[in-house]
């Protein structure tokens, strides 16, 4: 079996693969303050509700941009399972991962993974859409290659903004309305923040597809890839896992000595 973990700066995903098919997934919130013990301890009853146990486990990968829990999460699935931990990246993805980019060393681990697994799924040209702190874009060609992206805040992060500042303006649920002209405070504030997520991803669609020259296949992930999906017109795919598959299949090139 095959631990996978994607360490982001809001949540954690954890994935245990059997194979090529993800047997348990788990989302945790990410602690930056976590000790290897820490981890190791909320690991186990994880482990335990799947009725999984560490001994299967004979390798673990890891995609982090969390450099303080790169460090922790290697050391509690060494003193779970007792192996080193791959850590993705431009380089360790090897041939799995080609990029237009001129610093393909800066390219954060998850945007590596992502990039991996759509080749694989989905073919090229293909976009990745990651709606996490940041909502992400990143873009692979009709050649294959990662040539780029685009990083803006999050849904997440533009309404604990908006919550904070605005002295009159409570948290609502990050649900979308039935109209766009809200007919009170809340539908109002939720129109903005959905579905104005919703056309500024699709706005940066079009103008990535107008400078690549053609279109291609649109993918979502992250926690809150199908509330925007389910509004969206460009993005054709939801897939949550997508970060762990790229994990595993990065992690197979290096067990078969590639």
């Amino acid at each position: 079996m095959l631990l996978t973990v994607d360490v982001g700066n809001t949540q954690t995903v954890v994935g245990v693969y059997a194979g090529a098919e993800l047997a348990s997934m788990w989302r945790l919130a990410t602690d930056r303050a976590c000790t290897p013990d820490e981890i190791r301890v909320n690991l186990i009853p994880l482990f335990q509700s799947a009725g999984l146990s560490f001994p299967e486990v004979r390798r673990a990968a890891l995609s982090s941009v969390v450099p303080q829990l790169t460090d922790a999460w290697r050391e509690a699935v060494r003193a779970c399972i007792g192996v080193d931990v791959l850590v993705c990246s431009a380089q360790t993805a090897g041939e799995l991962f080609s990029a237009d980019y001129p610093n393909p060393s800066e390219i954060g681990a998850d945007r590596v993974a992502d990039a991996v697994a759509m080749k694989a799924l989905y073919g090229c040209p293909s976009v990745v859409v990651d709606f996490g702190t940041a909502t992400n874009i990143e873009v692979i060609d009709a050649r294959g290659c990662f040539v780029g992206g685009i990083i803006a805040p999050g849904l997440q992060t533009s309404a604990q903004t908006l919550f904070s500042r605005g002295a009159q303006l409570h948290a609502v649920a990050l649900d979308a309305p039935r109209e766009v002209i809200g007919k009170n405070t809340v539908e109002a504030m939720q129109s903005g923040l959905v579905l104005g997520e919703v056309d500024r991803v699709e706005g940066l669609l079009r103008r990535v597809f107008d400078q690549l020259g053609y279109e291609a296949v649109v993918v979502a992930t992250g926690g809150l890839a199908p509330l925007i999906a389910a509004h969206s017109e460009l993005i054709s795919h939801v897939n949550p896992q997508l970060t762990l598959e790229g994990l595993r299949l990065i992690s197979q090139r290096a067990a078969n000595g590639s």
